[in-house]
């Protein structure tokens, strides 16, 4: 009978290292090896009602995240011209619009009510509790952003480039050696950049200016969160896996399978539960990562086409936001 190691994997310091990478001594980019990026698979019409409630809402919502000091869903629109944001605690609320410039459609984890999101050769950062945004410039198309202390703002660049900008908007330090940066997770004072051409993690050092570790991350991975428990968490849509990274040093600390395309992610900042999105049978699932094998706890079916996820984490209740424009589902988990 199969033992834990066929459900997860634990892998050691040093025992993998993986990024997929094919650079001669030559240098040059064309020696990369990449994949085309890998991204969530179309959903079928739902056969089952999605769990909850679920608000009207005709954006294609690509994006949502939970700011527990506003009290705040904020959902972001497929083209990045718009962020709708709601109270959590009021679902019949009609939700706030806010203008934004348009780019890619990536939304930050937010810090002290603020988010950051990819506004062309710019990135936008939003005050939630009001609603205003303003957009710093950038020399270089942004793909993604991350909120650091006293700020400053990471961002990714569609070159490969990571940038760290500080509260002026200068650039203080440059990070180059990848092919994308598609999304930026921050833990403590660690920074890792997801590369979805290379499918891979990887350690940003500014004070070097340098990369770190790299690990493979599956074999086409879209999503990346990180959490206050010191995770960073993948979503392999590709592999059908969910991935648990530990920081300092960089380590795959769990891999475990999740079929039918697993894509956006979210995690419960006080139980830890961590929620994916399974695209391709329009449902979300809950799992515990507390233990050595990750447990699946709920599953739920969803609205069409889940993009986006978040978790109030002063309740528990998740937000699944549809890519179709089929609405906002709130699922109140202790009574469902």
């Amino acid at each position: 009978m199969p033992g834990p190691s066929a459900r997860t994997a634990t892998v050691l310091t040093g025992a993998v290292l993986l990024l997929v990478t094919g650079c001669s001594s030559d240098g040059g980019e064309d020696k990369i090896q990449t994949i085309d990026a890998a991204t969530a698979a179309e959903s079928p019409v739902p056969s089952n009602p999605p769990a909850g409630t679920v608000a009207p809402l005709d954006d294609r919502i690509a994006a949502a995240t939970f700011d527990p000091s506003t009290g705040t869903v904020a959902m972001l629109t497929d083209d990045a011209r718009t962020l709708l944001t709601v109270p959590a605690g009021d679902p019949a609320a009609p939700p706030r619009e806010i203008s934004l410039p348009g780019g890619v459609a990536s939304l930050s984890a937010p810090r002290d009510g603020l988010v950051t999101v990819p506004a062309g050769r710019g990135v936008a950062t939003v005050n939630l509790a009001d609603g205003t945004a303003t957009t710093t410039a950038v020399d270089a198309d942004v793909q993604s952003a991350a909120l650091l202390g006293d700020g400053r703002i990471a961002v990714g660049t569609a070159d490969g480039d990571v940038l760290e900008l500080d509260a002026a908007g200068t650039v203080t330090h440059t990070v180059d050696g990848l092919v994308s940066v598609d999304a930026l997770g921050v833990v403590g004072d660690e920074v890792s950049a997801l590369d979805r051409r290379q499918t891979s993690v990887t350690e940003v050092n500014f004070d070097d200016d340098r990369l770190g570790m790299a690990l493979r991350a599956g074999s086409g991975a879209t999503n990346l969160v990180t959490d206050d428990f010191g995770r960073i968490l993948v979503a392999d849509t590709t592999g059908g896996t969910l991935l648990s990274f530990s920081t300092d040093p960089l380590m795959l600390h769990q891999r475990y399978p999740v079929p039918n395309s697993p894509y956006a992610l979210a995690v419960d900042a006080t139980t830890g539960m961590v929620w994916v999105t399974v695209t391709a049978t329009n449902e979300v699932v809950g799992y515990d990562l507390s233990t050595g094998i990750p447990v699946e706890k709920r599953r739920f079916p969803t609205v069409r086409q889940p993009n986006a996820v978040a978790v109030d984490s002063e309740t528990g209740t998740v937000f699944v936001a549809s890519g179709t424009g089929d609405g906002v589902q709130r699922i109140d988990v202790a009574t469902s």
